[in-house]
């Protein structure tokens, strides 16, 4: 059991306002693993002011990008001797397989320590006038994360907005509280100045009063669609800077010339096991040629009967639990909506009877689909993907198109070119030719209700930027400028 007492604000361990609590519950064994304080109105007041003090006067935005680089190089080093304790941690609070969590949190670290960003430079216009493009950080930035994949996704919002020179208010979600405290620790060890990082765990409610703040420049949000229109709402009233990554509906599209024994384990590990299928840019609807429809849903089938369920902290499980016993039961009255608009349950549907704890969902296949039934067009967040068969490349195209959601897309076929011809009629975010097509270096984000902004890559740096420009005066020694950049 995990007890923390404390909130990390102003480079310090600082008790809360109030005495609310909140409790962290193993969705593998359902018993209490953990307690940390519920943020409050009052906590998120102190969180801000400290970020706020540590921009507008403090040494962080002021240093440069070199200096700013290595205090990142050297959390990740940090980091790295607690990837073990730090993958143990967050499956225990979320259910998600430990195999899934290995290895890969301080190499982003070390990614943005070592790209180079260009925040100044010199232009000079057709008719000869010149200008120095700054880019400056845009100030205080909230970082609200949900609690599929706590840490990754914190990294991604905390890491390159530190880069930028702003000062950052981290929110976790109220299921994974406890995973950002290591973090806090390693961030103070590695030297960040006090206030440039703040974390306070909150529920909903109190995240509201986080987005509303008018201590707060920017809100960068990763969660469901129907939240981040709230929060969209909010802060295109406040005319206040928004990042929003939000659902998705995503598409594995393979076409008449696949290679079932290779696509149909990258289609299912890139879908309902990943991260139990709770994840947004998981590809939850399978388009199959319709003249090999049965040959590949047989492998379908045969791959998720295969799959081992269980043990989350075992290397060997391939899926665990659901996060929270409201999202098993949403995950069921989605396979249930299924089945009532006419799919059928080609294996799965229920929960493994080995299991006699844990918010488990079989691995789910459902095929007789359309790609205008609910389970189709709404983000299940669960183990459970949609068979829908093509008549080809064009139609495949239409019918993974024909979503309110583009946050990602895979095509899988024996032809690499062809693949990529699919790929670039795909209206989505990131779209692999027989991969993920996701990595720390490639910019990720949604077209439409999968929201807008891009994380990862030098674009996500830029999603915590102010461009502003100085025009120069005639005849000053711009070139001299520029050599100093």
């Amino acid at each position: 059991m995990r007890e923390y007492d404390r909130f990390f604000i102003g480079g310090d361990w600082v008790a809360p306002a109030g005495s609310e609590q909140l409790r962290v519950v193993s969705p593998y064994t359902e018993q209490p693993v953990g307690r940390v304080p519920m943020g409050s109105a009052a906590d998120i007041d102190w969180a801000v002011a400290a970020a706020r003090r540590a921009f507008d006067v403090g040494p962080w935005p002021r240093m440069s990008l070199e200096e700013r680089r290595a205090v990142l190089v050297r959390v990740g080093a940090v980091l790295a001797g607690m990837a073990s304790a730090l993958d143990e941690l967050v499956t225990t609070e979320n259910g998600v397989p430990i195999r899934f969590h290995q290895g890969s949190l301080a190499s982003r670290f070390e990614y943005y320590g070592a790209l180079d960003v260009t925040l100044e430079e010199v232009r000079t216009a057709p008719n000869g006038d010149q200008a120095l493009v700054v880019h400056e950080p845009v100030g205080v930035v909230a970082a609200i994360v949900p609690w599929n994949s706590p840490l990754f996704l914190a990294a991604a919002k905390v890491i390159p907005a530190l880069l930028a020179g702003c000062t950052v208010v981290l929110k976790p979600a109220p299921e994974t509280p406890m995973s950002p405290y290591p973090l806090a620790e390693a961030f103070r060890e590695a030297g960040l100045p006090d206030g440039a990082l703040n974390i306070v765990a909150a529920d909903r409610q109190v995240s509201e009063v986080l987005v509303r703040h008018p201590g707060i420049d920017c809100v960068s949000f990763t969660g469901s669609t129907a939240a981040g229109k709230v929060i969209g709402a909010a802060c295109g009233a406040q005319i206040k800077r928004v990042g929003l990554e939000l659902g998705g509906k995503s598409a594995a599209v393979l076409l008449d010339d696949v290679d079932v024994t290779t696509a149909v384990p990258a289609v299912l590990n890139g879908g309902m096991f990943s991260i139990n299928g709770q994840a947004c840019v998981a590809w939850s609807r399978i388009l199959v040629p319709r003249r090999r429809h049965d040959e590949i849903v047989e492998a379908l089938c045969e791959t998720a009967r295969e799959a081992r369920i269980g043990d989350p902290l075992d290397p060997a499980t391939l899926l665990g639990p659901l996060a929270a016993a409201r999202q098993r039961d949403r995950v069921e009255g989605y396979i249930a909506l299924g089945v009532s608009e006419g799919a059928r349950i080609a294996v799965g549907g229920g929960r493994p009877t080995n299991q006699p704890t844990g918010w488990f969902v079989e691995p789910t296949v459902l095929v007789d689909a359309d790609n205008s039934m609910r389970v189709c067009r709404e983000e299940i967040f669960g183990p459970v993907v949609a068979v829908i068969p093509h008549d080809g490349d064009d139609h495949a195209v239409e019918i993974a198109n024909d979503s309110s959601y583009g946050l990602s897309a895979g095509v899988f076929s024996a032809d690499d070119e062809r693949a990529l011809r699919v790929a670039r009629s795909i209206r989505s975010g990131s779209v692999g030719v027989k991969s993920s097509g996701l990595n720390v270096a490639f910019p990720n984000g949604g077209f439409k209700e999968s929201g807008f902004g891009r994380q990862y890559g030098p674009e996500g740096v830029f999603e915590f930027l102010e461009t502003k420009a100085i025009g120069l005066p005639p005849g000053y020694p711009a070139a001299a400028l520029a050599a100093g950049l």
